[in-house]
């Protein structure tokens, strides 16, 4: 089966030539585990669920953590939707829910938001020649009935990409991928299915990549070392630094993953180690899109794939919850400074309207200047509108 072909609605190709002049991305912040927001970016001073953290003032309209001490400086580029709602408290549902704004049916293969936002995005970018969707220090979840040519590519925090090395000479590379590409494309004659027409896209997309002087975007190392060290010197800190390379360098879509936020047991000791790391490497990049000029058409997701419990555990830790939590978007056009949405005095419940990953993805999409009226075809005949029909934030435009 070719890759689907979307059925109705204006596509973002229509304004392709905006798109590729502005290069518009994303880059998403994936905290995997299941981040405590109730310590991080909605805490509860005073409650018997606040916890030991004090909130702090910032450059928004908006109080957040005190281990944050540089996203504080930054939060007038930043929004915080408290009032996140969602069903999904497992972790590998809420992270397949959280990617793709589908719960998990055996019967189809939803797509990521990557896979999405990297299709849609990737053909206005037409001198693109490495991946248009790249995850860093950790995977994802995959492409879907889109297809493998929009899988996500995996490499390490420190740009390292596996395999491409070749012991031999250009001319015989060459000559060995040519012989390749016509057995393949006799077999692809034969109309065996869609399995080997997309191994023959992924192989002409290797060779670009491994010819392509634009693999230089991965390498952390170029820059200077003042602009290293302001990312911090852990894995996320690196990995952050290459999604801005990236992105510079037209990428569609990068997602970064800091993963370690399960704390199920002695949170406040771990948040104390974590959050200083995630802030100094989160502050940075939005210093770095913003002072580059990049900011405007950079969107940036930092979410997980639920909350945790309001109640501390036995164990000094918080437990899964779903029911109110929050996510941070900002950049691309997004109005920063505010928070969405409220959650009761102990934060066990949302008081305002609450929003879902779709609502999330749908208002990413008009960030991006991607049509909410676009509709795929699942593998099963089934249409499937993007974000699964999410509705845009509208305090994030207004």
């Amino acid at each position: 089966m070719a890759l689907p072909a979307l059925t109705f609605g204006t596509s973002v190709r229509a304004h392709a030539a905006d798109l590729k002049r502005r290069n518009k991305s994303a880059i998403m912040l994936w905290m995997g585990g299941g981040p405590s927001t109730i310590d991080i970016w909605d805490l509860k001073p005073g409650a018997a669920t606040g916890g030991s953290f004090t909130p702090i003032s910032t450059s928004g309209d908006v109080q957040i953590c005190e281990h944050l001490p540089m996203m504080a400086q930054q939060m007038h580029h930043m929004a915080v939707i408290r009032s996140m709602s969602t069903r999904e408290a497992d972790h590998q549902r809420g992270r397949y829910y959280m990617h793709t704004g589908y719960v998990p049916d055996r019967n189809v293969q939803h797509p990521s938001y990557g896979s999405v936002v990297a299709h849609e995005l990737a053909g206005t970018q037409t001198e693109l020649e490495i991946p248009p969707f790249v995850t860093v220090g950790g995977g994802s979840v995959g492409p879907g009935f889109l297809g493998m040519a929009w899988a996500p590519f995996t490499v390490s925090s420190d740009g390292q990409v596996r395999n491409l090395d070749h012991d031999i000479d250009s001319d015989r590379l060459l000559q060995r991928m040519a012989a390749l590409n016509l057995i393949e494309s006799s077999f692809n004659r034969q109309n065996r299915g869609s399995a080997g027409k997309e191994h023959e896209k992924i192989l002409q997309k290797t060779l670009t990549l491994m010819t392509s002087e634009q693999l230089n975007a991965f390498q952390v190392r170029q820059e200077p070392q003042a602009v290293q060290d302001s990312y911090g010197t852990g894995g996320f800190g690196r990995g952050c630094l290459l999604a801005r390379r990236l992105v510079e360098a037209g990428v569609p879509f990068v997602e970064v993953d800091m993963g370690g936020w399960d704390n199920h047991a002695n949170i406040f000791p771990t948040l104390e180690t974590k959050l200083p790391e995630m802030d100094q490497a989160m502050g940075a990049l939005v210093v770095d899109l913003e002072q580059r000029g990049l900011l405007e058409d950079t969107a940036i997701i930092w979410m997980g794939e639920f909350g945790r419990t309001p109640r501390i555990n036995g164990n000094t830790g918080r437990d899964h919850w779903a029911r109110s939590w929050s996510v941070v978007v900002g950049g691309g056009g997004v109005k920063g400074g505010i928070a969405i949405g409220e959650t009761n005095l102990d934060g066990t419940r949302v008081e305002t309207e609450p929003y879902t990953s779709q609502d999330l993805m749908a208002s990413v999409c008009q960030a991006l200047g991607i049509s909410l009226q676009t509709v795929f075809t699942s593998n099963n005949g089934r249409p499937m509108k993007i974000a699964n029909g999410g509705k845009v934030i509208k305090e994030l435009f207004s």
